[in-house]
């Protein structure tokens, strides 16, 4: 749990990063205002922070679920937003309304109002999808289902599982509300001790968006008090009866000692914390988090920073600010804020008349600034509190090594360790059937160590390039690999004892008669021995042919479902009823090109017939790339065919029978 409270602090520190310029941008234009000037400008600037400000659950939803990922891959994050759309649109106010049957708007328990912006459901929303990923992001649908397989089933399942949280708080979270709404209400009886109370529980709420429940209480009009509405309204206030100088904006002054003061001193010993390597990193995230404290009021970026990496730290700042609260409520010194309790509400606040004795908050202030600072120091380092720059970093942020579980992750293992790991792995690619390796040397890679993880062949290219053959299935092995890359694995010499991928019986059949093949297009049709890539002429993929094409269209060799569209559109996978596995690859090294050169007809899981367009190719931009353009079909799982019987070279027409295959 600690690790993982840990990652998850890390993670909000790409949202986080953000804040303080927001916060700066609606401090500024709220100064501009409060001094009497409203133009376009200070709309702009308003505008431009709240842009982000008003969005910080969302932003917690993204981060999070990129963050939590294990292999930080961007259909997270997107995975993310998909997740925290849901609840935001289930739970609408608007939507509960028609859910629940009630005839008005206003039946609708006020509790769903706080689902806007609500960071409680950004995290929530952010983890779930984070888990979605990690659990789904790799999982093989049936042949049916394959175009939804993978990083594409995240969103779905994230979606689903955000669905079945919405129902839940469906029926939870008013009555939740309530409860905390009554809790106001009670404690609102207790004078100065209320007021600490209300200051605590605060803060301690923050982090699930329920504080909106207090805040209703105490700030707003539902028990009567409307602390922060009579403070504004000033004079006008006094008059009608509905302020007391000393009592109006008890609920609101002793944040400022706070966040003023108190959180920026915090920030200090945060920083002094730290270890001597992360100081200048820690220092520039605490500076920015701080300046916002005291300028705006805006305290998430210092409070997120440590909320869950030190959540003790957390309580002991919640319990500061009930302190504070309390104290400045016993001797009735006040102040009020529109926006929050910073430097600049302050200010605006002496000229108010509502206001008692508002300079006492800067010597509380000044006391506050001494207890957070001694306070978080002696936390930090007697409990060894993970405050931003003390995180623990002997193998931060390394993704899982491969399970034994997991066949691709296994062989990727092999294959990377063989190839020298870290230390001689410079870029990992792949096309439709191999891994595309650049290497610091290819002398240091152990060639007869990846082959005996039984694939299909290595092939050096030159001094630093070489490729290993795996399969129609190379994404998963080069994914895999990927992240052993990020993790910072070395070489093969720390693991024991070898992985072996166990190599499992071929259970494909066909059908004992023979399955005629045609040609995918009008040309030249050769053996696949003729093919100048070895590893098709060497039959490391399997058997087949290849034509040489005079047209640029291309058509189904075979009846089938798509397996798989190479995303630079220059391979397509088909799989037949019987189970037969066929690879079309267009061209030689024409993964380079990017797609450029091939439309396509098709997606993955679409049922295709033989002799059906299924893409055209540029047969001029190949040749001015110098590129060969032979239309290779490959039958790669060969294991399971007796037996395959080519035509001779000759010229053939697209769609006619150039051969047989046998089960």
């Amino acid at each position: 749990m600690k690790a993982y409270m840990q990652r998850m602090g890390r993670s909000l520190m790409l949202p986080v990063a953000v804040l303080p310029a927001a916060s700066l941008l609606v401090g500024i234009a709220n100064w501009i205002v409060g001094m009497g000037v409203s133009n376009a400008g200070t709309t702009f600037l308003m505008n431009a922070g709240l842009a982000i400000l008003n969005h910080l659950a969302l932003l917690f939803a993204v981060g999070l679920a990129l963050g939590m990922s294990k292999d930080k891959d961007g259909s997270a994050a997107l995975a993310g937003l998909v997740a925290y759309l849901v609840p935001q649109t289930v739970l609408a106010s608007e939507s509960v309304q028609g859910l629940l049957g009630l005839e008005k708007l206003s039946d609708v328990n006020p509790a769903f109002s706080t689902m806007d912006n609500n960071v409680f459901i950004g995290i929530i929303a952010g983890l779930t999808a984070a888990a979605m990923y990690n659990r789904f992001s790799q999982v093989k649908l049936p042949m049916a289902l394959s175009f939804f397989s993978g990083k594409r089933l995240v969103p779905i399942m994230s979606a689903l599982a955000m669905l079945v949280i919405s129902a839940i708080l469906l029926f939870i979270w008013p009555s939740v509300y309530d409860v905390l709404v009554a809790f106001g209400k009670g404690i609102s009886r207790l004078g100065f001790v209320g007021a600490g109370l209300y200051g605590f529980f605060n803060r301690l709420l923050i982090p699930t968006g329920l504080h909106h429940a207090l805040n209703s209480v105490f700030w707003f009009g539902v028990a009567g008090i409307n602390d922060i509405g009579n403070f504004l309204a000033g004079q006008q206030a006094l008059d009608s009866g509905q302020a007391i100088v000393g009592q109006t904006g008890m609920y609101q002054a002793g944040f400022f000692p706070v966040m003023m003061f108190g959180l920026p001193a915090g920030a200090l010993a945060i920083y002094q914390c730290a270890r001597p390597e992360k100081k200048k990193q820690t220092a520039s995230l605490m500076l920015a988090a701080a300046f916002a404290s005291f300028f705006t009021g805006v305290t998430e970026p210092l409070e997120f920073s440590f909320m869950f990496v030190a959540w003790p730290l957390y309580v002991l700042h919640a319990v500061f600010t009930g302190i504070s609260l309390a104290v400045s409520a016993f001797f009735h010194w006040t102040a009020g804020f529109a926006f929050s309790a910073g430097f600049v509400d302050y200010f605006l606040s002496l000229k108010n008349p509502v206001a008692n004795q508002p300079l006492m908050l800067l010597v509380q202030g000044a006391v506050f600034a001494v207890i957070y600072y001694f306070g978080f120091r002696f936390a930090i380092q007697k409990f060894n509190l993970m405050t931003p720059g003390r995180e623990e970093t002997a193998g931060e942020e390394t993704p899982d090594i491969a399970t034994g579980d997991d066949k691709f992750a296994v062989l990727a293992t092999q294959i990377y360790q063989a190839l020298g790991g870290k230390e001689n792995v410079r870029v990992i690619d792949n096309c439709t059937t191999r891994l595309r390796l650049q290497v610091q040397d290819t002398d240091k890679v152990d060639q007869e160590k990846i082959k005996q993880t039984g694939v299909p062949g290595v092939k050096v290219i030159d001094k630093t390039n070489i490729q290993v053959v795996v399969g129609t299935q190379v994404q998963f092995v080069a994914d895999e690999m990927s992240r052993l890359q990020q993790g910072g694995t070395n070489t093969g010499e720390s693991v024991a004892k070898p992985m072996i991928v166990e190599e499992k019986e071929e259970k494909t059949t066909l059908p004992e008669e023979q399955l005629a093949v045609y040609a995918p297009s009008k040309g030249e049709l050769i053996p696949i021995s003729e093919v100048a890539d070895p590893v098709f002429s060497e039959k490391m993929m399997g058997d087949g042919f290849a034509v040489l094409p005079e047209a640029n269209e291309v058509f189904a060799p075979i009846s089938g479902t798509i397996l798989n569209v190479f995303p630079t559109k220059h391979a397509i996978g088909i799989q037949t009823d019987n189970g037969l596995e066929v690879l079309l690859h267009m061209g030689i090294n024409t993964v380079d090109l990017k797609g450029e050169p091939f439309t396509l007809y098709v997606e993955e899981g679409q049922r295709i017939a033989r002799g059906q367009l299924i893409a055209v190719v540029d047969l001029e931009m190949l040749e001015k790339a110098g590129k060969k353009s032979d239309m290779i079909v490959v039958f790669t799982n060969g294991a399971a065919v007796k037996e395959l019987a080519i035509r001779s070279n000759a010229l053939v027409q697209a769609n006619e029978v150039v051969g047989q295959i046998k089960g």
